[in-house]
């Protein structure tokens, strides 16, 4: 049996600004897959860290461990260093 883990820990109100049709998209999109908007978001926003230039341009950024371990990244950057 697998235990319910929270979905949004952290998670916090943000104050973007996007176009119409993004929201539209988004919206589409959540009830195509069943998942609420915030999530759609969330989880299509992760995407980018499978992007290798960011990834690299992070290992490459002074004083670069705090924004490594918020982003979660260590076992990716150790992924991109192997490869």
């Amino acid at each position: 049996m697998e235990f319910i883990r929270p979905k949004n820990k952290n998670a916090e109100k943000v104050d973007w600004l996007i176009s119409e049709q993004v929201r539209e998209i988004i919206k589409n999109y959540a009830e195509y897959c069943e998942y609420t908007e915030s999530e759609v978001v969330d989880i299509f926003l992760k995407n980018l860290l499978r992007d290798d230039s960011f990834i690299k341009w992070v290992s490459e950024v002074r004083n670069n461990k705090r924004m490594i371990s918020k982003m979660e990244i260590e076992r990716r950057l150790e992924e991109l260093k192997l490869g």
